[in-house]
């Protein structure tokens, strides 16, 4: 069984977090936490892709539905349907023109807890209720109200991967294996070294 350390999890920086110029602080704050940057590809998707990378997983157009109607009703509001499915396949055409109306950067990073650790330094999917600290927190004042309202989706710059088994689905939807590379770096001797032998030498 691998090392809890070789966890890898899947990135795309979003066409508004590449049109806001945030590469450098998106990826900055996965790489000063520990995570290793193990592939990297700047591409533009097709609606294929998109349609293809979110139903990976055969339940999330049921799962990502029921949780839209139950944000809604949270909040007290009306969801614009009682089935899942129609507002999830709202959800998907809008992604569709969301993700491809400019350059997306997708990217694999390595490390302990790498799927959480991702999903905790993003931050929730909302930017309105992120948590300050978080990128979208800090860095996007978009609400499910205003995309609603807007019939769009929300602009909330990152996708990470929400699973282990999700991260290496979509890993090798967007990357070959030979895409992937495996390398040393010198903090990895600190991070996970035991006994951080070698300091001294």
């Amino acid at each position: 069984m691998p090392h809890i350390k070789d966890e890898r999890t899947f990135v795309i920086i979003k066409p508004d977090g590449i049109q806001r110029t945030l590469i450098g602080e998106i990826m900055g704050r996965y790489e000063r936490i520990g995570l290793k940057l193990v592939g990297l590809k700047l591409l533009v998707t097709t609606p294929e892709q998109i349609e293809k990378h979110y139903t990976l997983d055969p339940n999330w157009l049921r799962v990502t539905g029921e949780k839209t109607i139950k944000n809604y009703r949270d909040k007290g509001l009306t969801p614009p349907s009682d089935d899942p499915y129609v507002i999830t396949k709202r959800i998907l055409k809008n992604l569709m023109v969301y993700m491809t109306s400019g350059p997306v950067l997708v990217m694999v990073w390595e490390g302990a807890h790498a799927v959480k650790i991702v999903r905790k330094i993003t931050g929730g999917t909302e930017p309105l209720s992120s948590d300050v600290g978080t990128i979208r927190g800090d860095f996007v004042l978009d609400s499910y109200q205003i995309s609603d309202i807007d019939g769009r989706s929300i602009r909330n710059l990152v996708h990470a991967s929400g699973s282990p088994e999700e991260a290496e689905k979509e890993i090798a939807l967007w990357f070959k294996q030979e895409e992937l590379i495996g390398y040393k770096l010198l903090q990895e001797q600190i991070l996970y070294d035991v006994n951080m032998d070698g300091i001294m030498e």
